[in-house]
């Protein structure tokens, strides 16, 4: 499927960096919301609400959060619960990894370069991840109860896959354009496309 912008045309905006330019250069894309030219948006997570299996499938290999110039990369991951995430830095310079949740334990912790911090979630949640040194950057992790959980392209397409036949309710989620759900059928062999709208959050 796809998810889409449905208001008007954007301008991507930009955050002037503040320090450590000889690393973060002197601007950053503004990564709240990032919309392709034929209004794809990228970094939206969608699941199924009403799984047919919410156990999860086999063990899945660590996912990997790196921060790259100043950003974190990817900026949005999906991680089973109890599976690692492996927070890596790869720049020459100090950030940290702040987390920002409710129903896991928050942490606090200073990463040099070259240091890798794995961790691992315990309840389904969104928990942003922020560097106190760089207040720009800025990540999310959705820690995911069963396997249908998948994360859009920079062209907003998105593939859920192994989905049994039958109807569902799609649950799609964005940082700034909030949730949206769109029922679906799966149909035997065929699986199903959808298109999904997402409208500006009202203030």
């Amino acid at each position: 499927g796809t998810i889409r912008f449905a208001g008007v045309p954007i301008v991507q905006k930009t955050i002037p960096t503040t320090i450590d330019q000889y690393v973060c250069g002197k601007e950053k894309a503004a990564e709240d919301l990032l919309v392709s030219a034929d209004k794809g948006i990228r970094n939206v997570v969608v699941s199924i609400e009403n799984s047919p299996a919410l156990g999860l499938s086999a063990p899945v290999p660590p996912v990997v959060l790196d921060q790259k110039e100043c950003t974190f990369v990817p900026h949005v991951v999906v991680v089973p619960i109890n599976s690692p995430v492996l927070f890596l830095n790869t720049d020459r310079l100090l950030h940290n990894l702040h987390s920002i949740s409710t129903l896991n334990a928050r942490f606090n912790r200073a990463q040099p370069k070259g240091r890798t911090i794995q961790m691992a979630f315990k309840i389904p949640e969104k928990i942003r991840i922020e560097c106190d040194l760089h207040t720009w950057m800025r990540a999310w992790v959705v820690v995911a109860e069963h396997s249908f959980y998948t994360v859009t392209n920079d062209r907003g397409a998105f593939v859920l896959e192994n989905v049994p036949p039958g109807s569902y309710t799609l649950r799609v989620w964005h940082e700034s354009l909030g949730t949206v759900t769109k029922d679906v059928t799966v149909a035997p062999q065929v699986g199903t496309d959808v298109s999904i709208e997402m409208s500006p959050v009202k203030p």
